[in-house]
């Protein structure tokens, strides 16, 4: 018996209704959103998208990391997207521990993470202010590009746009 059998087997009763073939990969909406890969966060759900309307990147914190600037440059130019969120959310883990909190965590396992930064978020307002910096600054992605930031409510399913 495998860990994940009980994901193939859900999978397999997936497949038999499945009815998106026909999608292109392109962001049908020219839509990115950059969020948390908190599960308490539908983003297609919250913002009223279906499969295949938007690009999704997930990560830890909603963060614009080197990965997710590439990902945009690539969702950019190959894949339709002309305009991006960036969607952290409240209650999120990220908010709660340091980087130190998390390199001292991992030692105590027995493991050395000081070779990674995990990007924790101290202030959220000032996370999020500078990765849509980041975004409209980078010269890899057009500069008139729309871009904005939100906060989702993980208690209300509300999302409250930022401004600085």
């Amino acid at each position: 018996m495998s860990a994940f059998d009980d994901l193939y087997a859900a999978n397999a009763a997936f497949a038999k209704t499945f009815g998106a073939s026909n999608l292109t990969g392109r962001a049908a909406r020219g839509l990115a959103v950059v969020t948390c890969m908190d599960s308490r966060i539908d983003p297609l759900g919250l913002l009223g998208l279906k499969p295949g309307d938007a690009k999704i990147l997930r990560n830890a914190g909603a963060r614009v990391t080197d990965d997710v600037l590439r990902t945009l440059v690539l969702a950019v130019y190959l894949l339709g997207v002309e305009r991006v969120l960036v969607m952290p959310h409240t209650d999120c883990g990220m908010t709660k521990v340091t980087d130190a909190d998390v390199h001292e965590l991992t030692q105590a396992h027995g493991v050395d993470t000081r070779s990674l930064e995990f990007h924790t978020v101290p202030d959220q307002a000032a996370a999020l202010r500078h990765d849509l910096t980041r975004i409209a600054s980078t010269p890899f992605l057009p500069a008139d590009m729309p871009v904005a930031g939100a906060i989702y409510d993980v208690h209300t399913g509300l999302l409250t746009p930022y401004s600085d």
